[in-house]
């Protein structure tokens, strides 16, 4: 057995004021830094090291990411209701999103893992990445304080916010108020025509939504499916 297997994989002292650089923010505690860089995988092959792993400051980041997360959306989304809103922030805080900041400020490179870990490609997992950036998150909010915290996330979160949203807006109305009613309500919405008004050459037809027995958007349209997608729309403003 090699000497790497014994010990766990090799760190030698890593340089932490590049991720520091990077986070715009020096610690004065460097220890929170080393703990949240600290996978439990290292702590087992080094029961001497004192650090400790990342998974309780895991825990705390993780609440820190759905406070700042969601009082981001709040402040830059004033027109948006509750359950967009809560859409917004589980698109923001999800593995793969926090994975994709972990390796965008270098976190991967700062990971310590054990030795098996190591050689498993731990590195790169995304579970790995997303853990320690919510501990670093924690970490930054026990050094720092809140607005440190903002100042890092924001700048990370704006544009995968616009990502979200261009691609929601992609989806049409019929199709995103449909997958919101089977997940939230277990329905499937139903349309129907309430009125046709005008001429056979220039007739508009006027189309209701409904999730179960309860009308929930109402619109009209030249065509039965525009009248439809208004419809769905509008329920989609008024619901979802």
């Amino acid at each position: 057995m090699s000497d790497n297997k014994v010990t766990g994989e090799r760190h030698p002292s890593i340089d932490l004021e590049p991720l520091q650089q990077t986070l715009g923010h020096f610690f004065s505690d460097i220890g929170l830094l080393r703990r949240a860089l600290t996978h439990p995988s290292y702590v087992n092959e080094h029961p001497e090291d004192e650090t400790g792993d990342n998974q309780r400051l895991e825990f705390l980041g993780d609440a820190v990411l759905d406070f700042v997360a969601g009082a981001w959306i709040y402040r830059r989304y004033p027109d948006f209701h509750e359950g967009r809103m809560t859409r917004l922030r589980a698109a923001l805080v999800c593995t793969n999103t926090l994975a994709r900041f972990a390796r965008q400020v270098g976190i991967s490179e700062a990971l310590r893992l054990g030795y098996g870990e190591g050689e498993a490609g731990g590195r790169e997992r995304d579970a790995n990445l997303c853990d320690a950036f919510e501990a670093l998150v924690g970490a930054l909010y026990l050094d720092g304080g809140l607005a440190v915290v903002e100042t890092f996330i924001g700048p990370l979160i704006e544009p995968t916010a616009k990502e979200t949203l261009a691609a929601e807006a992609d989806m049409d109305a019929k199709s995103r108020l449909q997958e919101w009613s089977q997940a939230e309500r277990g329905v499937t919405p139903r349309y129907r025509i309430a009125a046709e008004r005008g001429p056979d050459h220039a007739k508009t037809f006027e189309a209701e939504v409904l999730l179960g027995q309860k009308v929930v958007g109402r619109g009209t349209g030249r065509s039965k499916q525009a009248a439809e997608q208004a419809a769905a729309r509008a329920a989609c403003k008024s619901v979802i």
